[in-house]
């Protein structure tokens, strides 16, 4: 169907589940299913389902497959945000300078995640791209928490040091959230841009079906494919501290070859083949895809750039 159609069936959709599933009080403005926009072949559209578990929305998803036949409607477990990292990839989480995409980083009190870019703001001071969730973490954290690289889990100390927390995007535990980021102010400048595509810096909005790479701490590059554009709805876990937030106008990625992304990923930039940046990613699930191996999913990084008013580097 077209895109304008589609949206219209995704919105259909997500208002009667409001109506019909019971939320929980840890996530009182969220459902356990999410809905979005799946790309089919010759670009055609269909709505998307994404439910974590069958059992708390068995007739919705009925009501669903008799509405909608042609709907794709896919169980992806738990979503997580993928700091903690299961396997590190030694090359990745090394002491490396100067600083490149893919590396191990985070805050001095988090595990590991993955600097994801390299942005400059109105002034042409440099920044290093990542999430909230690995340059801020926890709430108690301020600006000028000191960054590290190789990140704490992978042996990082404060000789690592690579710069200070600067600005973020907050995370709303009560309300609604689309992206997940944050800056560090790197203390030197001199960096190594250059991603296994070559240089990234224009971006654009996922459109649905685009082949897509990404190269982080943890499972290096892998490559994948869009699998469904604004999908709203989706609630990431975060941990005890924050429990679950919720998330709108999310991209989702399934993997070529097994999972695109694991634990520790988390702030990689993802590129298209002709190097566009379309988006950074922030969680995944450990079930769900073809290969029943999980999905990845991943912030708009149009919104990124806008939340915290930079761009990318620009060599």
């Amino acid at each position: 169907m077209h895109i304008d159609l589609a949206r219209e069936r995704k919105a259909h959709w997500m208002s009667l589940a409001r109506d019909l599933l019971p939320t929980a009080e840890a996530a009182p403005r969220g459902t356990p299913v999410a809905f979005g926009l799946a790309v089919r072949s010759g670009g055609e559209f269909v709505l998307a389902v994404r439910y974590r578990d069958e059992a708390e929305c068995a007739d919705l998803l009925g009501q669903v497959a008799e509405g909608d036949a042609d709907a794709d409607i896919r169980h992806i477990g738990q979503v997580y945000a993928q700091s903690q990292p299961p396997d590190p990839a030694e090359r990745l989480r090394t002491r490396v300078r100067p600083l490149r995409p893919g590396l191990s980083i985070a805050n001095a009190n988090v595990t590991a995640g993955t600097l994801g870019a390299f942005v400059t703001d109105a002034d042409d001071v440099r920044y290093a791209l990542s999430n909230w969730h690995v340059l801020a973490g926890p709430a108690s954290t301020d600006a000028g928490d000191p960054i590290l690289q190789p990140a704490p889990y992978d042996g990082g100390t404060a000789v690592d040091e690579v710069g200070t927390l600067d600005r973020t995007a907050p995370l709303d535990p009560a309300g609604t959230n689309t992206v997940d980021a944050a800056l560090c102010l790197l203390d030197e400048p001199q960096v190594d841009a250059i991603y296994p595509i070559g240089t990234v810096t224009r971006t654009a909005p996922a459109e649905g079906g685009e082949q897509v790479a990404k190269i982080g701490r943890t499972t290096g590059t892998t490559a994948g494919h869009v699998t469904a554009v604004e999908l709203d709805g989706v609630r990431v876990g975060y941990g005890e501290e924050l429990g679950e937030l919720t998330f709108d106008n999310q991209i989702e990625v399934e993997g070529e070859a097994g999972a695109f992304s694991a634990g520790g990923d988390s702030g990689s930039l993802v590129y298209t083949d002709d190097a566009v940046a379309i988006g950074l990613l922030f969680a995944g699930s450990q079930t769900g895809g073809p290969d029943g191996t999980g999905l990845t999913f991943v912030n708009p990084i149009d919104d990124v750039l806008r939340a915290l008013e930079v761009r990318l580097l620009q060599p």
